[in-house]
């Protein structure tokens, strides 16, 4: 669908000076589970009005099958002291390789499944109550077609990535390793709208890897491949272009890869989240070299915190941040196989304290 784009501001965060590095410790061991249910990759995590949190992780599994190998969503809840309390979700036909997990106003539970193209809202009892998009079945002829090439349908999903929801209810999915685009649902799942293709132009993606919206309806949607953050309002036009932009040492060895000293100053955002309270401020992270970096929801660069490694408050490829709290982030540190628990503003205790 073409457009009429208005207003597009290109916002270039190159760390103004009132912008500063954010002082922060992670809390060790935060999550308490028996040693007989190791975490793997842990790609999202959500924190519900009672401060539950659900963990999207990827342990080992016996159950075979044709995505990446093994079927391998596993929804675990910890309560608000890390205590691990249940497993959910068990045996729904939408699971196959999560992607995201997002509560609601409502604390219903949403999974984007990008191995399966479903989306699945579960309720605070654990029930699933709406599933939106189809997973392939085993006779369906089914190609994962490159993202230039895709074609997308309306109510299908290819390689979704996040949900978020406006204050009516609409539902809004990036859409997201195919399709590039973003879709626009009523809370009954109808399919209202979508905008977005494949490409580097204003209005375009190459992979939205993440999304929120703030509580003017504003969509934020992390255009990861194009290394920007796009705002659009509830229909679709685009309001601004933010790419962040602080510098950092370029010969740094990252804990995958290599150094590289030629690479864009611009970071490609991963993960997005909005907080709560009176001022709602904008999270994101990257992969190199291995930041958050907290904005206004106009863009405003006001700090940045973390690195890239493998130890406390270190960071191997963040694929999900939960912040209700400005001050207290819940990272799911993917590669390290585990969650942290940040306390912002804050500096560790030595001995001397």
């Amino acid at each position: 669908m073409k457009r009429l784009i208005i207003a597009v501001v290109l916002v270039v965060l190159a760390a103004p000076a009132s912008a500063q590095e954010i002082p922060y410790v992670s809390v060790p061991n935060f999550l308490k589970y028996p040693p007989t249910m190791n975490l793997g990759e842990t790609l999202a995590v959500a924190e519900n009005s009672k401060g539950h949190l659900i963990l999207l992780n990827h342990p080992g599994s016996s159950t075979t099958g044709p995505l990446f190998g093994n079927a391998t969503t596993n929804l675990l809840e910890f309560d608000d002291q890390g205590n691990f309390v249940r497993e959910i979700g068990q045996n729904v036909y939408g699971f196959g390789y999560g992607h995201s997990v997002r509560f609601d106003n409502e604390d219903n539970l949403w999974v984007v499944d990008k191995g399966t193209n479903a989306v699945t809202k579960i309720n605070p009892a654990g029930y699933v109550v709406l599933n939106l998009g189809r997973r392939p079945e085993g006779f369906d002829e089914y190609e994962h077609v490159p993202a230039s090439q895709a074609r997308a349908v309306d109510g299908y999903f290819g390689g979704p990535t996040d949900v978020g929801w406006d204050p009516e209810g609409n539902i809004y999915v990036s859409d997201g390793y195919i399709n590039s685009r973003v879709g626009k649902m009523d809370k009954w799942g109808n399919w209202l709208d979508s905008w977005g293709s494949y490409g580097s132009e204003p209005g375009q993606f190459r992979l939205p890897h993440n999304l929120q919206v703030d509580r003017q309806g504003n969509v934020y949607v992390a255009d990861r491949s194009n290394r920007r953050i796009q705002k659009y309002d509830s229909e679709g036009n685009l309001l601004k272009s933010i790419v962040m932009a602080v510098p950092f040492d370029k010969n740094y060895q990252p804990v995958l890869g290599n150094p590289n000293p030629n690479a864009p100053d611009e970071h490609a955002p991963w993960t997005l989240c909005i907080s709560g309270g009176d001022t709602q401020y904008l999270f994101a992270s990257d992969e190199n070299p291995g930041r958050i970096y907290k904005m206004t929801l106009d863009g405003e660069m006001l700090g940045w915190l973390g690195e890239s490694g493998r130890g406390p408050g270190q960071f191997n490829w963040i694929h999900g941040i939960s912040c209700r709290d400005e001050n207290t982030l819940f990272v799911a540190d993917m590669n390290n196989w585990r969650v942290q628990k940040l306390l912002l503003n804050q500096k560790a205790r030595t001995s001397n304290d």
